[in-house]
């Protein structure tokens, strides 16, 4: 015998993910010296180590806009506010700042 429904389940306001921002910021380069040379002279080996320690292959960012997947990914795994268009544009106006960004957060996060 099935009971009835007597009262609809109903939202949790004022419930939200524990939301946190980024250790640093996209111009805070120079807060790791060997992080910031990596990422001025060679970042495609900064986005290589980056994929590496963030559980991808290592090769990812060879491919296509999978810097701007990563990135978004970093920030949903962490609850950090932001959206996909502004990871686009901070990956393409200042990339090797965004991807020493991107290193601090992981290093931070480890």
């Amino acid at each position: 015998m099935s009971y009835p429904v007597e009262m609809q389940p109903t939202e949790v306001k004022g419930f939200t993910p524990s939301s946190s921002q980024w250790s640093s910021d996209v111009m805070d380069c120079c807060e790791d010296t060997s992080i910031c040379l990596c990422g001025g002279f060679v970042p495609c080996i900064l986005a290589c180590r980056i994929a590496k320690d963030y559980g991808e292959c290592c090769c990812l960012p060879c491919l296509f806009g999978t810097t701007v997947a990563m990135r978004t990914g970093m920030r949903e795994r962490y609850h950090i506010p932001g959206s996909i268009c502004n990871d686009c544009v901070c990956l393409t106006f200042c990339s090797p700042c965004t991807l020493c960004q991107m290193a601090r957060e992981l290093k931070a996060r480890q």
